[in-house]
Formats: structure tokens, sequence, C-alpha cells
């Protein structure tokens, strides 16, 4: 029997109404609220089997509060129309959910019920101003913008919420009079687990700003069962083991079990009696919606990220096979769809990982883009007009992951919704908009046409379809005259790498060994009647004649040895209509190196949009003592929304009382990093040292080997003083790294396990004390950053110059007062502009001379500086342990082959970079000059905000306006 057509409309979501089920007016759901906290108290008041016990109060103090409540009764309204609720009505909102919403036994109340019952009784308020924000945008028709991302590293949200809703005061107290503190109960709540790193924390930010700015937006990602991994530090380096965030539930997200798409993989493509072309059988999955609300700052504006879980429904349950005792064959096709989703970036060294990965990006795609045609369609009414589309829908990349939505939407129109090719082709590169976030070969992603073919074989048509009509363009714009230039612009640009051009274009292109000029001159020596003979000279005259008009043939055949491949990168700049690098000096690298010859074709396509990150979680809510002095010192707290405010504390900047008031905030803030480092790792350093911070993905290019080889150069010298000469030396230095390495990167990992290993050796050397600490923090992510930051006086951004695109961690620390050593690289560029020179601590190459130091290196031209040859020596020495560092150490040496030759440049770099930390240390000493450099590194960070961001996306590239609730 013939398999169905895969059809948005045969399987479309029954939620076509509302996705939120939202039928309140905004005043019916307020007072729906108010009613359910009225309620709850009165429930509470009555039933006696309500047991609290907390670890202060008892049972009657807490009844006896209960009771309180119900007489002090003052929930109010802000002035931006937020609901409001007072301490005694929180009180009663926590108190019912403990008790009606429970994921615990009753007989408690301890700290993760808590967490649970105050997530959920928030959970209220951001449902409220949810349901008004969609209903309204829906009333409004406006055009709305949705980022499709593979990650979203959220962070906690408690304290984010409270925060934005201004209910800080409200649950504080609330809490202290249940018997605990909101920091401690806020610590009850592990990461999501839906992210790794800057990708992520970006599209978080992002999702923040369009909130607090009230743009019309919503997020779209995967929901990940088990995350990327969590990363363990034993004395074999880094270890993973799966994520836990999901094992007591997340009281953030709301099921929509009635929003479900279908996804399919496999199966073939035929042509139905209509001429369309039909994806028919295979394996077919549900796509199901889990949505976060995520609100913003002083605003009811509470924006959606909705989350895609993937599963099967029941009758896919082989229940003959399972009673029959082949258990794994039963729940196969369950474990199948659900494993689409259990692990973000799961390995792809194999075929089936590679598949689990495009099967990954895939759902996401078309999940979301169902979810978004669905809601113009609804919006529209009867008959939508879809050249109105891209008037209502803007679609952004973060990546190439999301790259299939470019053939899905092609798909969708063509197939589904009868466009033709022309019309579909128009909508879409209208529509869809990719951000670049690397200038690595290998994370401009490249997938093999032979497995795209098998899973997605409707879509290698589309992609097959976009590369023609790139051919042509390239074509009508280098003509065919000089066939060498034309197959060299092929060979870059297409979208198809190591494919046989179609046969029209190869007809057009196919030329003889000889051009036709050569038989020219035979036809004349023919036609002309000969009188007399031809001199001997006259003849080699025609014979050099023929042979200078003979030219060489031009293959463009494809290589038989190489694999044929997808380029997503360059699919996504053919099919959208906007391409932007993440910093000026990365966006000039996009259009002048990696992308040349598309801007040179389509140039206004391209833009700069410099990153930036959430000022309320990065300085606000993480660094509160640090916000109170900018609030005192600015005259106002509107900083956190116009962080351009911020600049006025450089004329404050020799100010001593600022002064004095900048040190005990960071000081503060070095003691709770004290705490944390000897919980999480054991190890006791001091507050007086000098905090120096690398926290980041572990990849080669971003040189935590540099770092770390410094580290070893600093002991050696150390070790060869006596202490007096230490001291006098050397400023005492804690040395912090944090973040993983991706499972199966097993260059990242060793230079793990020689963090780790130098760590040991150093921090037990009774020698050095506490001059030397080297602190390596397992498991690193939004909550420990929230920590680390704002204690930190130097941070450490030293990627080789070029390989980093932005960075965000270093606004971060820029805007918490934390001065900067690193390379003219990504956003360093401006931040070192806006916070001045100065005040940030430069070395090592620049971008323009990578290549060419490459080449120095392999034609065997580079001399090593003998400081980097006594570090490796020392290594190799054994003083870090028995663990063998050749490989680490070799790849920094010969001049060629893989895993060799030193690529990104550490032994060129690493006496710039010692040098450089010498004059840090200098600088630390003179702690006046330090601090003004500190506050001057606050002061120009105000640039590096993504409400600055998110206003030029909306602006440049998803043309929406803000859109603001009605009180």
């Amino acid at each position: 029997m013939a398999a169905s057509s895969f059809s948005v409309t045969n399987h479309i979501s029954k939620s076509n109404i509302s996705d939120f089920n939202s039928s309140f007016t905004n005043q019916r759901s307020k007072n729906l609220l108010f009613l359910k906290f009225k309620l709850s108290r009165k429930l509470h008041c009555r039933r006696r089997n309500f047991l609290v016990s907390k670890a202060v109060t008892g049972n009657q103090q807490l009844q006896k509060l209960a009771d309180q409540s119900v007489e002090q009764e003052t929930t109010d309204t802000s002035d931006n129309g937020i609901l409001v609720p007072d301490s005694e009505s929180v009180i009663s909102s926590i108190k019912y959910h403990a008790e009606f919403t429970p994921l615990f036994s009753p007989e408690k109340f301890e700290l993760p019920k808590a967490f649970y019952a105050t997530a959920e009784s928030l959970r209220d308020t951001l449902i409220t101003n949810w349901n008004t924000t969609y209903n309204y945008h829906e009333k409004m028709n406006v055009k709305q913008a949705y980022y499709l991302s593979m990650e979203f590293l959220q962070g906690r949200a408690l304290l984010n919420a409270i925060g934005n809703l201004e209910l800080s005061g409200a649950y504080a107290e609330a809490l202290r009079k249940l018997g605990h503190d909101l920091e401690d109960v806020a610590r009850q709540e592990q990461d999501a687990a839906l992210g790794n790193g800057g990708l992520g924390r970006l599209a978080s930010c992002f999702l923040d700003s369009l909130a607090t700015l009230n743009y019309p937006a919503w997020g779209y990602g995967l929901r990940y069962k088990y995350g990327l991994f969590k990363q363990l530090i034993t004395k074999d380096g880094q270890e993973e083991v799966a994520e836990s965030w999901l094992e007591m539930g997340n009281p953030w997200e709301i099921p929509r079990k009635d929003v479900a798409y279908p996804i399919k993989f496999y199966g073939e493509v035929v042509t139905g009696p209509d001429g369309r072309k039909q994806w028919v059988g295979g394996e077919n999955i549900s796509a199901v919606a889990y949505d976060v609300p995520i609100p913003g700052y002083k605003t009811k504006t509470t924006i959606n990220l909705r989350l895609w879980s993937t599963m099967v429904g029941p009758e896919y349950f082989d229940l003959k096979a399972f009673n029959s005792g082949d258990h794994a064959k039963a729940y196969e096709a369950l474990k199948r769809a659900e494993k689409i989703c259990y692990i973000l970036y799961p390995g792809d060294e194999s075929h089936e990982g590679k598949t689990l990965r495009l099967k990954q990006q895939y759902t996401l795609c078309s999940a979301s883009l169902q979810d978004i045609i669905s809601r113009f369609e609804r919006r529209s009414g009867d008959a939508p007009n879809w050249n109105e589309f891209p008037k209502k829908v803007a679609v952004q990349m973060n990546d190439t992951h999301p790259t299939l939505c470019i053939p899905e939407l092609l798909r969708i129109l063509m197939d589904v919704k009868g466009l033709s090719w022309k019309e579909a082709w128009g909508i879409t590169q209208r529509t869809v908009a990719y951000t670049n976030h690397t200038v690595l070969p290998e994370a401009l992603e490249k997938w093999s046409l032979n497995l795209l073919q098998e899973l997605l074989p409707r879509h290698i048509e589309i992609i097959k379809m976009i590369d023609s009509e790139l051919i042509n363009t390239i074509i009508d714009e280098y003509g065919i005259k000089d066939l060498e230039l034309l197959k060299e612009k092929m060979n870059q640009m297409r979208v198809l790498e190591n494919v046989e051009l179609p046969a029209s274009v190869l007809e057009l292109l196919v030329q003889p060994d000889e051009i036709a000029i050569a038989d020219s001159i035979e036809e004349e020596e023919k036609s002309e009647e000969v009188t007399e003979p031809i001199s001997e000279n006259d003849a080699l005259e025609v014979k050099v004649k023929k042979d200078a008009v003979v030219i060489k043939k031009v293959s463009f055949d494809p290589d038989p040895n190489s694999a044929k491949m997808v380029r997503m990168a360059n699919l996504c700049v053919v099919g959208g209509h906007a391409v932007n690098g993440v910093a000026e000096i990365h966006s000039e690298i996009v259009k002048n190196e990696v992308f040349n010859d598309f801007y040179k074709l389509w140039p206004k396509k391209f833009q700069n949009k410099t990153n930036g990150v959430t000022p309320r979680r990065w300085i606000s809510f993480c660094n509160p003592e640090l916000s109170k002095i900018i609030t005192k010192w600015t005259g106002t707290d509107d900083w956190v929304l116009n962080t351009e405010k911020i600049d006025q504390l450089r004329k404050f900047a020799d100010n001593e009382e600022l002064q004095s008031e900048w040190r005990k905030a960071k000081r503060i803030n070095k003691e709770k990093i004290v705490a944390f480092l000897k919980e999480k790792t054991g190890y006791l350093v001091s507050p007086d040292a000098m905090f120096d911070v690398q926290v980041k993905r572990i990849h080669e290019y971003k040189r935590q080997l540099l770092n770390i080889l410094g580290i070893v150069y600093r002991y050696k010298k150390m070790k060869e003083m006596n202490a007096d000469e230490r001291k006098a030396k050397f400023v005492p230095r804690v040395c912090i790294f944090g973040g993983k390495a991706f499972a199966t990167y097993i260059q990242a990992k060793r230079i793990v396990k020689f963090i780790t290993d130098v760590a040991a050796t150093v921090n037990n050397d009774p020698d050095i004390g506490d001059l030397l600490k080297v602190v390596f923090v397992p498991d690193y992510n939004v909550t420990v950053a929230e920590v680390l930051i704002p204690g930190s006086d130097l941070s450490q951004h030293i990627s080789t110059a070029g390989m980093e695109a932005s960075g965000t961690s270093n606004m971060k620390f820029a805007m918490n007062g934390c001065i900067q050593i690193g390379t003219l690289d990504g956003a360093n560029v401006e931040i070192r502009e806006e916070v001045g020179e100065e005040n940030f601590f430069l070395f090592g190459a620049k971008a323009h001379e990578i290549s060419g130091l490459r080449k120095e290196r392999s034609e065997g031209k580079f001399v090593p500086d003998p400081r980097f040859e006594e570090v490796k020596k020392y290594v190799r020495s054994g003083v870090f342990g028995p663990y063998n560092y050749d490989e680490l150490m070799g790849s920094l040496e010969g001049n060629e082959g893989y895993g060799r030759a030193d690529y990104f440049l550490v032994g060129k770099d690493f006496p710039a970079y010692i040098e450089c930390q010498e004059k840090v240390d200098e600088a630390y000493r003179d702690q006046k000059k330090w601090t003004k450099m500190s506050i001057l590194n606050t002061a120009g960070s105000h640039k590096f905000s993504s409400d600055r961001t998110i206003h030029q996306y909306a602006s440049d590239i998803w043309m929406i306006d803000p859109l603001l609730l009605p009180n």
C-alpha cells in the first residue's frame, strides 16, 4: 500500500486557534491570578494536613504566617502594568504550589521543594504576561522574528525572572518568612543543559533583549534530555557523564502536547497526478513543543522559547515482539525517535553519528517552519497571500546548523502550498538570513551528498536546483571566455562540492582540444588555389600560427578520489537576503576571505552586527555590589536599560572614594570565588592574590595551551629563585581555568589533563605557597561564570588572531571591571578601542600576518625562542607527573604534517605573551592605577549590550518594530 504524502496540512497541529489556549482578556487573566492568590490562602488556612518543616522555624510558625497573610492582602500593579504581589501573596502562592503541584512528599519544605514551589509560583505571573503578549501579537499581526539555534545556554532562570519582573524584594521576604534564603533556594536550580558555549549564550542574551525591548519574536531550539555532558575532573583528566537537569522536571517549561508536527526521514520522491512532487514512505516521527517563557526587564512583554522534543505514538511499540521476548525490537522505533533529542552535538565520527546530527538539524528546521507557517496562515485568514510571508516573517539562522531551513521552506511552499519554483525561491530569499560565527574550516559545515540523498531525498533535489541557479549566476557574472577563471569560481562558490555540472551547462562549456581558429586556417589552405610552392619560412610561420591557437582543454569533471559534499555555509549565503559577521574584524574576514567571491557578487548582502550580552544578567543580577556603585555614581539605575550611561564613570575614574568602593566590591566578589573554589575543587586560595581567569570552550585556537605554558614558565622561574627573590619578582596569582573539551576532541582533552597535572604539582609545592595557584573548575556553565566573572582581576582572550569570530565572555569581563590580556582578535579589537589602549594588555601576531607566519614555518624558517624551548623541555622532564606529553608538545614542533607545525602559533606568540604578563604584574602592584583601569573597562563596555545588537538586527535585517503592550 502506498504511503500517504508528507503534508503540513495533513498533519498540522490542532492548536490553530491559539498556541497558548489563552482565551482570557488581559484583565480577566489578572483577575484569575488574584483569585488564585486568594484561594490559595483560604485553602491553606482550612487544610490541616499541609505539613511544612524547614531548617529554622516549625509548623506552628508557618501556619501563623499563613494566617497573617490572609489579613494583609496588598497585591498591587506597578506603573508599567506588571502584576506586583506583595510578600504575603507570594507566601500563599508558594504554599499553594507546594501542596497542589507537588514533586515532593508533603512532610517537609526543604530547599529543593522550596525551589520548585517558588518557580511555579513565579511561573503564574509569567504565564499571565505571556498570554497577554501572545494575544496582542496575534491581534496586531505585525512582522515577527524567529531565531533558530541549536543552542540556548540559559543558565538558572529563577533570579533572572524575579529580577526582570522586579519581584526580588517580595520573594526574598516571603521565603525568609518561610524559613529560607532566596539565594539558597536559587542555588537548587540546575542550569538548563541546552547549550555549551558562546553560541548558545548569545542566543539567550538575544532573547532577553528581544523581550526587554518589546520586539515581537520567538526562539526555536531542541529540548536535549542529557545536554552536552556533565564534566568530571579526575586523575585522568576530563570524563563525561550525562546531564541530569530534567531528572526532577523543569518548572519553567509548559508541554504543548497539542502542538506537534510530523517529521520525515528517508523515503522517496514521487510525482502526484497534479504534477507536484510528493515525499512518501520512510521513517515518520513527531516533534512536540515545550514552551519556556522569557520575560523582559520592566515590561509585561514575555516572549517564547519553543523547544522541540521527538517521539512516536504508542502504535509504534511492537507489542507482539515484546511478548515474544524481543524487547529491543519492541521499542526500537520509540528509541530511534527519542534519541534525536538526547544529546547536544553527538559524536559525528561514525556514519550513525553524522546521521543523528543531520536528523537533529532537520527536526529543528522542519518543526519550526511548520509552526511558523501555521501561525502565518492562522493570522492571514482563509486565503493567505504567500507574497506577504516575508513581510510577516523573518527567520534568522544562528550559524549553519539551521541551514536546512532553506530547502525545507522551499519544499513546503512548492510541494504542499503549490507555489512555483520562482515564487518559492523569491519568498525564501526574502525571509531567511544567516549569521556566520566562525572562520574555522571544520565549523563551516559540509555534509556528504550521499548521506543527505539517503536521509532527505526531496531536499537534495531542491539543493541541486539552488546550485543550478547559482551556476547560472556565476556564468552571467564571469562569462565563458576564461574557463580557468570560471572553473575557479565554480569550485569556490558552488553549493555542491565535487559534483558534476548539469548537462545543459556542460554543453555550453565543453571545448575541443584545438579551438575553431586553427580549423579555419586549414579551411583557408584548402580553399585557396596554390599557384606557387610555399617557402620553408612560410611553412614555419603557418605552423607557429597553428600552435599558438591551441588551448589546453579545461575539465569540469569531479575528482573521483574525493567525496561529494554539500557546503552548508554557501547554501546559507545563496539562500538568504543577509549575511552578518559578529565583530568588525570578523565581518571583514568574512567579506575579504571566507566569502570574498560572494561579497563581490552581492556586496549589499553582507553586514556586521557586533555581538553583545545582556547587562541584566551580566552586571545587575550577578554583581549587585558593582551595580549599586554604578547606580550611585551615574545617579540612576536606568543604565540597566541604557548602558551608554555607564560611560559617565569615566569622569570619576580618579576619584579616591569611587576607587575605594570599587576595590571593596571586588574584594567581596573575590571572597565568593574563594568559597566557591574550596567547595568545588578543594583548593584554598587567597583573595589577596590576582585572580587570573580563562574560561571558555577548550580548543586549540583559543590557546589555553599558551596560558598553561606561560604558567609553567612562571613556575620554573620561581623554583630557580629563593623566597625573597620570588616575592620581589612575582605578584601572587590564582590562575583559574574552566571549559569543556568535546568528548571526541583528543588534543583538547590532553590540554585539560595537562592543566590539572600542573595544578596538582604547583598547588602542593610548599616553596611556592600562595604565590601561585592553578585551579581547573569542573563543569563550567553560566552559573559558574556568574561567580567567577565579577571577582576576576585579569581575563585572558588569547586566541590566534583572525580565528575567534567575536567572543562574548570578553564583554562580560569588561562590564565587570576585569582587565584583559589578549590578541587583536574578534571583539577584543573593539573592546580595546572602547576601554582605551592603555587599559588593555595587547600582544601577539596580527590577523593579516598569520598566513605568512604559517608559510614561514612550512619553509623551515621559523626559529623558536629559547624560552619556549626551555619550557617544553621542562614539561618533558616529568616534573608534572608520569603522563607522556610528547603528543601535546609535538604538536608545537616540526614544519608540516597533521597535528604538527604549531598551526595556532603558540610558539610564535609565546615570548610576547610572557613579556606582556610581566607588564601585568607591574601594573597590578600599583593598585590605584589598576583600579582606574578597572573602572575604565566597565565604563567603556557600554557598547557591548545585546540591546544595541538587537536594535541593529531588527532595523537592518529583520525589519521589525517594537510592539508595546497596552497597560
